[in-house]
């Protein structure tokens, strides 16, 4: 494995930290407040080629390879991890239409998403099953050329913003579990879709919520991938996305680290700088430790990827450690900083805390990537 970054890398690395620095974290609390994305700012980052660098370049993208992607990913979000969100979910979606869809349906749907112009969202969890996906009970008939879909999504992220989804439903039997579930291309604007959003304590701007179906009909055009077969085919893109995720929670914690070092090097405490007092550097100490072997393991995990090995285990633990782990960091951070860090209009720790959060929730909380990572343990799918 190669840990130098190659010069195009490095360019794109630092294009991307430097576009963050100077257009994410001024409005980093404006859009908390406003609970909306800015789509102007979104435009602009799909112009400069920020969304889906791993896409071919007939579609958008750099054709560059997902490490990139990730490093990407850390550069740029670091100063407000809910706009990462649109990235994110734009590799996970895009390679599940890629992979699933018909060109002629969603090619031009990716297009306008790495181009800034849309929001994806993916429908996955449903208000009876929450981490148990495999038990969903949004109902898919068929009625000719079309299928018709009816029942409820809940905490999808972009629920309120997004221009279309990938929405599971179920073909099957209740009792076929995971192999009765197909995956559709459905955009929402749909007749018979409804949205409504949460108020939530994280997260704001990325606008989760509820969709409900009521008899929506979807072309078969628009399945993806084989009927019965989506649950199974498509849930193998997660694998990515956490890693991902992962990085993304790091970077949050890496930026909070950098900016109280240096708030150690500048205050003075009973006669030295805070970094000289062992209980105020140690736990920084440590904090670089577990991030830097925490980093490691979501860019070997891309790396796996990339080579086309098995890496399904190796993303549970960058989506169960990363954001605990950034959660932790960012709250020493704030400790750290003391009352003016607590407050919501000084600094932004306690707004990363709250954002950091949702994310040892949504896709896919800690027990859950647990047991899958020793599952593939014990069936020796990895390593």
């Amino acid at each position: 494995m190669e840990f130098a970054l190659t010069e195009q890398q490095q360019d794109l690395v630092s294009a991307a930290r430097e576009f963050g620095a100077e257009h994410l974290a001024p409005g980093y609390r404006h859009r908390d407040r406003t609970a909306t994305m800015d789509m102007d700012l979104i435009a602009e980052m799909g112009k400069l080629g920020f969304f889906g660098v791993e896409f071919p370049e007939r579609l958008g993208g750099l054709g560059l390879d997902c490490l990139t992607a990730g490093l990407v990913v850390e550069a740029l979000f670091a100063h407000d991890m809910n706009i990462g969100y649109v990235s994110i979910n734009a590799s996970l979606v895009g390679q599940i239409l890629r992979e699933h869809g018909r060109p002629e349906v969603v090619e031009p749907w990716i297009e306008r998403m790495l181009r800034g112009e849309i929001l994806p969202s993916i429908a996955l969890t449903e208000p009876g099953g929450g981490s148990d996906a495999a038990t969903l009970s949004l109902r898919s008939r068929r009625d000719g050329d079309d299928y018709v879909l009816t029942g409820e999504k809940t905490s999808i992220t972009m629920a309120t913003q997004a221009a279309f989804s990938v929405v599971f439903a179920r073909t099957g039997t209740p009792e076929s579990r995971a192999h009765g579930i197909s995956a559709f291309f459905v955009p929402m604007d749909s007749p018979g879709l409804t949205r409504t959003g949460f108020d939530d304590h994280g997260n704001r701007c990325v606008g989760r919520g509820s969709l409900h179906f009521d008899e929506v009909r979807v072309p078969a055009s628009h399945l993806l991938g084989a009927e019965n077969k989506g649950f199974v085919q498509v849930m193998q893109g997660f694998d990515y996305s956490r890693a991902l995720l992962g990085l993304l929670c790091l970077a949050v914690a890496r930026q909070s680290l950098d900016e109280t070092w240096a708030y150690t090097r500048q205050r003075a405490s009973m006669g030295a700088k805070l970094w000289e007092h062992q209980g105020v550097s140690f736990p920084l100490a440590e904090a670089e430790t577990q991030l830097a072997a925490a980093r490691l393991q979501c860019l070997h995990t891309l790396w796996l990827k990339d080579n086309g090995r098995p890496h399904t285990a190796e993303a549970a633990m960058c989506k169960w450690w990363g954001p605990k782990l950034a959660y932790d960091v960012v709250n020493t951070c704030l400790l750290t900083h003391g009352h003016g860090a607590y407050s919501t209009t000084d600094l932004p720790f306690e707004q990363r805390m709250r954002d950091l959060l949702g994310l040892q929730i949504g896709d896919g909380t800690a027990q859950i990537m647990k047991l899958i990572i020793a599952r593939q343990r014990v069936r020796g799918a990895s390593r």
